[in-house]
């Protein structure tokens, strides 16, 4: 079983695929043992080191000088009972101290995987694919209590860990700080890597290594953000793509969050992810509970590619949902860079009809259909559509769409609302505002309160009404701004910072109700692009707009960094015109295909303005999208050569079978007089022989892995190349 438990000893060995992790009651404190490749036992007498450290580092038990919270590795460590260290709770309590000790209590184990009350959440379908741990603490002056979860599955190396924090007595406890995990490691001798960037440069990859002291990511907008995502990975010494151990913690939350790891005076690291303390807390009354999100805790032997295979396959088939889960998606097309808010339905319908001819499934009317809405100052919240620019209605512009036989999806922006709307005028006071201050605005918009009931049924409600008018099969959810001024017209002033966090669960309650009410609907999460791209997102929405740039060679070092953690699955990837819109550039179609094929794959521009040697080009990509799609999205992710390591970049698909290749290299720059190389392929049967199909050379999977292919670019820049490969019947 994934769970093991020693009852006398008290120690608890949880077993995933490939990896252990252990901790041990030790007088009454859950102390960390051991997290790494799965052993067969764990035995506290070889794991845990006891030695007594000097007076600055107290002893909560005299009679034992080895045992000491700020040495101990802790499993939830508290703060002001001698732990100086970054905790992972914090209260204030009625007589204005913030002392609380919790103690071990009880623990318990069931099968599968319970839900999170309002919040998303990895999944298990059947009950024997996972176990769940619980341990319970308790603070017997304050009768606070906590009970820890830990799930594990067998075919994971994941540890999922969540905490529940409980007001079991009778004052009133304000939590100020209450993450989802903390980990102590014996040592500090690690490089963190951390997925950091701004709009339109998303989680770019950063290598740092651990020095004593605080190095953290965090978001205080309101959002993960396109600045830190709710990431970080710790790598062994000299780790890679292949090689070395590496441990990941990925936060399944959307909001304000904090991850990083604290190096103490000992040289141990204590790695934490959970909700930003910063400017939070939650008041609970007695027996009332707070549920923190949870986070995914992946360990890999086999370097940053073996963590991501595990992210990768678990969010895959164990985080998204619903009917496209496990579905390819459509090749579609985007009018927002053709018209941007110029157009009317003919415009409209006319490049339906281009798409359709070149073999596109999907459009996609994005900004701009509803209320007044002829440039980005007005109208969002008025959920209408703009007779203006379509007389007839939105369901005569739909069935002029699936006349030429594509489907149509539709652009949304539910969360915000416009100063000059209706809406804002009928209530000014549903926007998040604190009384007395300026409302700012970005994008000329401000952000509704989705802490308050009535204006989650307000969404509700107004976007079920469009997506009920007419057969709509795709919606686009884009959320352009970040919190300011946050507060809510209807909470006391002793819970304003909770306005925050009960915005993101208002925000989940709508998700759920609107994805179930249209599960025929596939769902796509945006925020400016890249800006909300994290587990939580992905539990409603099973794709993400990776980044509002859509430059071939930005999309290198955006899409590379996301796939460390998110699977290609959940990527949106579009061919856009040129010169790129966000940086200029020109590249050729082939390559904007080829970085787009890696995604869910799409246009944006305007097809009615191609060439024949165009469309010649777009229906050649059509087709090969097609045939390989279930690859791409299904199939094992390999990256091959890093863009922020040199002028190439390369990756590849594996078949679950192995039988099935996809390859595709990109260079930025053309070299004169260039050296030879290769690449050397990852994932393959080296038992097995393989026909490239281009030029029909077959060679052995031992061949193609260790030797490698030839690399055969066109000589220019940005210059990109597909290889396909098929295995041989034997």
């Amino acid at each position: 079983m994934p769970v093991i438990v020693n009852q006398e000893q008290l120690v608890f060995h949880l077993q995933s695929k490939s990896s252990s992790y252990a901790f041990q009651i030790i007088e009454g404190y859950p102390v960390h043992l051991y997290w790494g490749r799965k052993l067969k036992q764990a035995d506290p007498k070889r794991l845990h080191q006891r030695i007594e450290r000097c007076s600055f580092d107290p002893n909560p038990v005299p009679e034992d000088k080895t045992i000491s919270l700020s040495t101990l590795q802790l499993e939830y460590p508290g703060y002001g009972s001698s732990d100086f260290r970054s905790p992972a709770y914090e209260v204030l309590l009625e007589n204005g101290t913030s002392v609380a000790e919790l103690s071990y209590r009880s623990y318990r184990i069931v099968s599968g995987k319970p839900e999170l009350e309002g919040l998303p959440a990895v999944y298990a379908e059947q009950e024997e694919e996972a176990q769940t741990l619980y341990i319970e603490l308790h603070d017997a002056l304050t009768g606070l209590t906590v009970e820890l979860s830990y799930t594990v599955f067998e075919a994971f190396d994941a540890i999922i860990r969540s905490s529940r924090l409980t007001n079991a007595g009778g004052q009133v406890i304000q939590l100020g700080r209450a993450l989802s995990t903390s980990v102590d490691l014996p040592h500090h001798r690690f490089e963190m890597l951390q997925l950091s960037g701004n709009w339109t440069r998303e989680r770019q990859i950063h290598r740092r290594t651990l020095v004593p002291g605080m190095q953290s990511v965090e978001s205080r907008r309101g959002s993960s953000s396109h600045h830190q995502n709710p990431f970080f990975a710790l790598l062994s010494e000299g780790s890679t793509e292949d090689h070395g151990e590496v441990y990941g913690f990925n936060l399944v939350y959307s909001g304000s969050f904090v991850g990083g790891v604290e190096v103490d005076h000992h040289s141990q690291a204590r790695a934490f992810i959970g909700i930003n303390p910063f400017d939070f807390s939650w008041r609970l009354q007695p027996g009332e509970s707070f549920q923190t999100p949870e986070a995914v805790m992946v360990f890999s032997a086999e370097g940053l590619g073996g963590m991501s295979h595990t992210y990768h396959e678990l969010y895959r088939t164990r985080l998204c949902r619903g009917a496209y889960r496990d579905a390819v998606r459509p090749i579609l097309v985007n009018n927002w860079e053709a018209t941007y808010f110029k157009f009317n339905a003919e415009k409209i319908e006319a490049i339906a009809k281009a798409g359709s001819e070149l073999g596109i499934e999907l459009f996609v009317l994005d900004d701009g259909w509803f209320g007044r809405r002829d440039s980005d100052n007005s109208s969002l919240g008025d959920w209408v559509v703009d007779l203006n620019k379509l007389p007839a209605g939105l369901p005569d512009l739909v069935e002029r769409v699936r006349s030429h036989g594509m489907s149509f999806g539709l652009w949304f922006e539910p969360e915000m609302v416009s100063p000059d709307s209706d809406l804002y005028r009928a209530h000014p006071d549903w926007c998040l505002h604190v009384p007395g201050r300026r409302r700012t605005t970005g994008r000329d918009q401000l952000i509704l309160d989705l802490s308050r009931k009535d204006v989650q049924d307000y969404i509700v409600e107004s976007v079920s009404a469009i997506l009920g008018s007419a057969p709509i099969s795709y919606v686009k959810w884009d959320m352009n701004r970040n919190m300011t001024e946050i507060g809510s017209a209807l909470l006391p002033p002793e819970r304003q910072r909770e306005t925050a966090h009960r915005y993101m669960l208002g925000l989940y309650d709508v998700m759920e109700r609107i994805t179930s009410a249209f599960p025929q609907v596939l769902f796509e999460s945006c925020s400016g692009g890249g800006g909300r791209f994290d587990p939580g997102m992905l539990y409603y929405m099973p794709q993400t707009w990776t980044s509002d740039n859509s430059d071939a060679i930005c999309r290198l070092s955006i899409q590379y960094g996301t796939s460390l953690v998110y699977p290609v699955s959940s990527m949106g990837a579009h061919v856009s015109a040129v010169p790129n819109h966000q940086v200029g550039r020109v590249t050729p179609l082939e390559t904007r295909g080829d970085v787009a094929m890696s995604g869910n794959f799409g246009y944006e521009l305007d097809l009615t303005k191609f060439t024949e040697e165009e469309k010649e080009e777009v229906k050649r990509q059509v087709a090969l999208v097609k045939d390989v799609r279930e690859l791409t999205l299904f199939g094992k992710f390999y990256r091959l050569l890093s863009p922020f390591e040199g002028n190439e970049t390369a990756w590849m698909f594996v078949s679950p079978d192995q039988k099935d290749v996809l390859v595709v290299h990109v260079t930025v720059l053309a070299q004169p007089n260039a050296p030879l190389s290769k690449l050397r392929l990852k994932g393959l049967n080296p038992d097995l022989a393989y026909t490239e199909l281009e030029s029909g050379l077959v060679s052995g999977g031992d061949e193609l892995m260790y030797a490698g292919v030839a690399v055969k670019l066109p000589h220019r820049d940005f210059a990109s190349k597909v290889y396909r490969f098929r295995a041989l019947e034997s």
